[in-house]
């Protein structure tokens, strides 16, 4: 899916062919869009990069191009984590700047709906800068939804006595270790865009990239007290379902010797032997009481015992 935007005057516009100082954002392009990116002049191995799940953070410079990998978080529900980061290439070729990613982000929806005022397609370094600002600003936001459903799962930890909260912290644990690594790789890659000066043609770009790196720091930090949080929580919670279980076993023995103490006492009374008070008229009641005096002391034991 290839998308051509422009900025005009009356704003950033999508337009059906390619332009000077356009925009192409290429979304899970197919092979005829490949095709098309091609014949703009964009070599088919950067464009394999920017598809390829585990390719990492960098950026490679030349006379004609500057290409800069990035690795950008998705949100995947119906994955078994579903919080990844994949990457998201940016080629900067002439006049025009081409994005490219395997999957949809709502990095894209924010740059197209106009939260940025001084973004302008032609200013392609800007509108890169933009992109690694929302970039951090994402990771931002998924480390908040993940922090909050921890909090959900640690909810339904305290009383649990299953491993399926555990195992679905575990899948937390994985997203963080993600996030982690992708943000540390993009710092490295901002940092030698920051010594390459190539973003130091206006002042404001120079500011820009300021607020990128602290807005990524940022993230490295959440990400990074999040994860150590959450193995903490993890370890504690295991403990907290071994003693939950401890609990129900002890209260199943317990209630196990208390049935048990009746069936004693009516088993005595069965035997085809001599025994006292067979022939007394309520020895019945005689039973029925013996039992549950034995039950009752049974269940003053074990409350005081705290077996409950």
């Amino acid at each position: 899916m290839l998308h051509i935007y422009k900025t005009t005057e009356q704003g950033l516009e999508k337009l059906d062919a390619l332009v000077n100082g356009a925009w192409v954002n290429a979304i899970d392009p197919t092979p005829e869009e490949i095709g098309k990116l091609v014949n703009w002049g964009i070599e088919p191995d950067y464009i394999n990069y920017s598809l390829d799940q585990d390719e990492m953070a960098r950026m490679e410079r030349d006379e004609d191009y500057t290409f800069i990998l990035l690795r950008i978080p998705v949100y995947l529900p119906e994955s078994d984590i579903p919080y990844m980061t994949v990457p998201l290439g940016i080629m900067i070729l002439g006049n025009i700047i081409v994005t490219i990613c395997r999957y949809d982000s709502d990095i894209f929806k924010v740059l197209t709906n106009g939260k940025y005022r001084l973004l302008k397609t032609g200013k392609r370094y800007r509108l890169a800068l933009y992109i690694f600002l929302e970039t951090a600003a994402r990771y931002l936001n998924l480390l908040r939804e993940i922090n909050r459903a921890t909090e959900a799962v640690e909810d339904k930890l305290q009383k649990s006595t299953r491993n399926r909260e555990v195992l679905e912290l575990l899948k937390y644990q994985k997203c963080l270790t993600y996030f982690a690594t992708a943000l540390r790789s993009n710092e490295v890659m901002m940092e030698r865009v920051q010594k390459t000066q190539i973003f130091n043609y206006y002042e404001e770009d120079q500011d820009l990239l300021e607020d990128v790196l602290t807005e990524n720091q940022q993230a490295i930090q959440m990400t990074s007290i999040a994860s150590e949080i959450l193995s903490g929580m993890m370890d504690a919670f295991a403990s907290i379902i071994s003693n939950n279980l401890n609990g129900v076993m002890k209260a199943l023995a317990a209630i196990t010797i208390i049935i048990s103490l009746p069936t004693i006492v009516a088993s005595f009374f069965g035997m085809n032997v001599n025994l006292p008070f067979q022939s007394h008229p309520l020895a019945f009641w005689f039973t029925v009481g013996l039992s549950a005096t034995f039950i009752g002391l049974a269940v003053l034991i074990f409350a005081r015992r705290d077996w409950f």
